[in-house]
């Protein structure tokens, strides 16, 4: 692919997770390919279809949040890649919550073991430094953080995230309350 068609097709898929998260699934083409300042030809190049477009942007998304946990890591100790994590994981739900009706099972499917991946990246990480818990599994936190789909309000679900990271922590034994 020539370098200006990979950057209108990067422009494309960041466009369109935008107006999903703005607007829900029923955010026009015509919109993602003013936003992506392209003409609407340029998109129907690259994704002959809502769905195309969809799924390319839906696996963007998570492939970004993926790759987020390597670098937030190779920046932070672990305990703070996996809050500037989940950070980026609100985000990330705006913007699948906008896709979720056209998403399909194979969608879903294709990019099932991304997040927790990530999840485990972290947390083995922590758990290696001795600042996160090493008895709590990605399961666990999977099933934590699964409350946050449910809130559609930013802030809350990052406070809500926020109290799950401190129940993360290892918390020294000279800190906690006398029995």
């Amino acid at each position: 692919m020539r370098a200006d068609a990979a950057r209108n097709r990067e422009k494309l898929l960041h466009a369109a997770a935008e107006e999903f998260a703005l607007r829900g699934s029923s955010a026009s083409l015509e919109a993602v390919a003013r936003r992506a300042g392209v003409g609407i030809g340029t998109l129907y190049r690259h994704f002959p279809t809502r769905e195309d477009l969809v799924a390319a942007a839906y696996a963007a998304e998570v492939d970004d949040l993926r790759a987020a946990a390597d670098e937030l890591l190779a920046a932070y100790p672990p305990e703070e890649a996996l809050a500037r994590w989940m950070d980026r994981f609100v985000d990330y739900t705006a913007t699948k919550r906008g896709m979720a009706g056209v998403l399909d099972a194979d969608m879903r499917a294709a990019t099932a073991g991304k997040i927790p991946a990530a999840i485990g990246l972290l947390l083995s990480a922590g758990a290696e430094a001795g600042t996160l818990r090493p008895d709590v599994d990605v399961e666990d936190v999977r099933g934590m953080i699964a409350a946050v789909w449910q809130i559609t309000d930013g802030e809350r679900a990052r406070r809500m995230l926020g109290v799950l990271l401190d129940g993360l922590k290892v918390v020294s034994s000279s800190s906690r309350p006398a029995d």
